[in-house]
């Protein structure tokens, strides 16, 4: 009988007749898809040629994902009834050799670095905790980890430890032959996000934009020239629909950022109420890898950039606030992108007077429909500040009040700019009513007012208002 052997530092696996003959390994040529999602998951389809026995035996499918929800898998062949199914996740290393054969006999090689003579013992492993402990006839030793010339050797391999992580299927076939098979199954360590670069002209008012979908695989699995897609939307199940809280972030983000959410249709592909995006040709994702590809790529979209104070509630601040610097554009076909965004980080460069692009800040999107406005924060202005202060409460009755509130802007840059004011107001059961104001307002949503304010170069401008608010 061939054995395996396992050094210290190292090992090495010899073939030898472990597994039972009645088990059926898939042919080395395979098809493989797999669709990502951006929740942690993945749809991977794996068909397979096997040589089926007539009656009961099991079929072998390593290299499936370390990660696979093994209640999700279906095997599917013509005249093919499913028994059972095992997924065999504990994978061949020397430690766990070592933990296997606790209670066990194994041999110990030694080998005199001076002479090269060998010298073999039989040990009963007795545990494996920061080390491993044998007995070696009626003494106690600790096998040290110090790279000198010894290697334990094993009879077999122990059950259920396997070099990849494999699924093992119990079948009733109705005939012998080779035909395909088709595993379909779900798998956690597999997503994706979208990364955007766009490159800004403050001057034209127009941008380029490239998205990236960046892929990451954190299973032990490489999956080889696999044909790849990705979902664009919230499915279901899956991290984005643990708890309430994330749609609350959501919420929160889209009145952040996304001002109006648009009208108009992406020419991706559609699965559900979800965007596909078929990634060109076949690629192979390594284990523990990043990998990015390209999906947007648009140049000359209108953008601008805009300063703008948001704030919720009636109050006064001590200290003067630097508003933020926002870039505004749609992702509407007028404006030179038509496509759906997918959610991800958007990052902005422009370029400086030697002409070299320089980082001026980053955003967070979620999803985008075609066609909607947006304003993705790139900071806080270093020369424009706003002073909020509360002028006065006067309670009109129990349930009505009326406040005034002044915002005093000051810009510091050697133009004159406009600065937005958004007042978001709390909306739920209460009423709103502008009695007096500087500015002349608009109301963007259910849940704010905002004013355009116009501030001359190297000065300042006020905004004052007088609102009603009715909790009747």
């Amino acid at each position: 009988m061939r054995r395996l052997f396992v050094g210290f530092g190292a090992f090495a696996l010899c073939s030898t007749g472990i597994l039972a003959c009645s088990q059926v390994f898939a042919d080395e040529e395979d098809r493989l898809s797999m669709t990502i999602y951006g929740d942690n998951r993945a749809l991977i389809e794996d068909v397979r040629d096997f040589r089926f026995e007539n009656g009961r035996s099991t079929v072998v499918l390593p290299n499936v994902s370390s990660q696979i929800n093994a209640p999700s898998a279906t095997f599917v062949a013509d005249g093919v009834e499913i028994v059972e199914q095992n997924f065999d996740y504990d994978l061949l290393s020397p430690n766990k050799l070592m933990q296997k054969a606790v209670g066990e006999y194994v041999e110990i090689i030694r080998t005199n670095p001076g002479t090269g003579k060998e010298t073999r013992e039989t040990a009963k492993v007795l545990a494996v905790n920061n080390g491993v402990v044998v007995q070696i006839g009626q003494k106690i030793e600790v096998l040290r980890d110090d790279n000198l010339p010894t290697r334990v050797v094993f009879d077999k391999i122990p059950d259920n430890l396997r070099a990849k992580p494999t699924l093992s299927v119990s079948v009733d076939s109705d005939r012998a032959g080779t035909r395909p098979a088709t595993l379909t199954y779900l798998s956690g360590g597999l997503s994706w996000r979208a990364d955007y670069v766009v490159l800004f002209n403050e001057e034209d008012e127009k941008m380029d934009i490239q998205g990236w979908a960046t892929l990451t695989n954190q299973t032990q699995t490489t999956f080889d020239d696999v044909k790849t897609s990705l979902i664009a939307g919230t499915i279901g199940g899956g991290a984005n629909n643990r708890n309430n809280y994330n749609r609350f972030n959501n919420y929160n983000n889209n009145r952040g950022n996304v001002r109006s959410g648009g009208t108009e249709s992406s020419p991706q592909e559609r699965i559900g109420d979800s965007y596909l995006y078929p990634l060109p040709g076949r690629t192979t994702i390594a284990s523990q890898q990043t990998k990015q590809v390209g999906f947007v790529d648009a140049t000359e979209v209108e953008a601008s950039k805009i300063y703008e104070y948001q704030t919720t509630g009636f109050q006064t601040y001590k200290d003067p606030i630097n508003v933020d610097v926002r870039l505004a554009f749609t992702n509407s076909r007028d404006a030179g992108l038509g496509e759906a965004l997918p959610k991800g980080i958007m990052r902005v460069y422009a370029k400086d007077q030697k002409g070299q692009s320089q980082f001026i800040g980053e955003d967070n999107i979620v999803h985008v429909a075609g066609g909607s406005e947006l304003a993705i924060k790139l900071g806080e202005a270093f020369d424009i500040t706003v002073q909020p202060t509360m002028v006065r409460s006067e309670k009109v009755s129990k349930y009505v009040t009326d406040i005034t509130m002044k915002y005093e802007i000051k810009n510091a840059k050697d133009e004159a700019i406009k600065v937005g004011i958004r007042q978001g107001l709390w909306g739920w059961r209460t009423e709103y009513k502008i009695l007096e104001e500087s500015h002349e307002s608009r109301t963007p949503d259910a849940y704010s007012r905002a004013w355009n304010v116009d501030v001359p170069a190297e000065g300042e401008t006020t905004l004052t208002f007088t609102i009603r608010e009715d909790w009747s």
